[in-house]
């Protein structure tokens, strides 16, 4: 029972071969490892984890193909020997396997730096790219919020920058201890030669994309509730005439009310 890395598809013989991540990739195997039951006793793999390429290749894996494409991070776990275990089985895996797969669901999230992007103009959040140095992949920030996760193994010191077209890049020096650190980024615009401030690319299009997001909204499964809204509110409009005309004609019949004389 082993957890294994990310493999490469780039060499045709079995040795090691870290990735840019390679640090992230060994801390988020050996926490699966350490909370098994037995894998972190494997005599044949050290800490019961390994590198996916020095045990063997594989070619034209989604391993690579995501993590190189879309910064996925993913392992393979390999919990049992029998590759189609009975049905008695499965209890016994699952409790093998519980708190590994716990654990390492709530480190991604306990660790890494996180925070968001705003712009030194107004504090308007920006959808940019955080970057690690001597790390090809990017991370976006969320287009609402501009916030961002990026998973880095603890106990290291990295580069993290912040990017924007239209913007001043902007990078900081951090050291990571065990738990996560906040990390928020403001971005200058660029200056032109003139003077002017750049337009950025969220700034361009604001009116054009709130149409089009209110277009996409009707059209994407939502026209239905547009036309209940507009049923009900005629029906509200009709419903308070009707009791507007009642009341008229209730005033006409009883007629102006009469003082007592004494």
């Amino acid at each position: 029972m082993v957890v294994i890395w990310v493999r490469s598809k780039f060499i045709v013989w079995t040795n090691y071969f870290g990735c840019p991540d390679d640090e992230t990739f060994r801390f988020m195997a050996s926490i699966y490892s350490q909370s098994h039951y037995n894998m972190s006793l494997s005599k044949e793999f050290r800490g019961g984890i390994t590198n996916g390429a020095s045990w063997y290749p594989i070619y034209g894996g989604m391993q690579d193909w995501n993590y190189i494409h879309y910064g996925c991070f993913e392992l393979t776990l390999e919990i049992s020997d029998n590759k189609w275990p009975s049905a008695t089985e499965l209890p016994t895996l699952w409790e093998y396997n519980k708190m590994s797969m716990l654990n390492l669901v709530a480190s991604l999230v306990k660790t890494g730096v996180h925070g968001r992007i705003f712009s030194s103009d107004g504090g308007r959040p920006l959808p940019g790219f955080i970057t690690v140095k001597g790390m090809n992949q990017s991370v976006k920030s969320g287009k609402t919020f501009a916030d961002y996760h990026r998973l880095l193994a603890p106990r290291g010191r990295y580069e993290v920058m912040a990017a924007m077209p239209g913007y001043k890049l902007r990078s900081t020096c951090i050291w990571l201890d065990e738990a996560a650190m906040t990390l928020d980024f403001v971005l200058d615009a660029e200056v032109t030669l003139k003077g002017n401030l750049l337009r950025s690319g969220c700034e361009c299009d604001c009116g054009n994309t709130i149409r089009l997001e209110f277009v996409d909204f009707l059209l994407g499964g939502h026209l239905e509730v547009c036309f209940i809204l507009i049923i009900v509110g005629f029906l509200c409009f009709l419903f308070q005439r009707r009791m507007k005309s009642n009341l008229s004609k209730h005033r006409q019949v009883v007629g102006p009310k009469r003082l007592a004389g004494v």
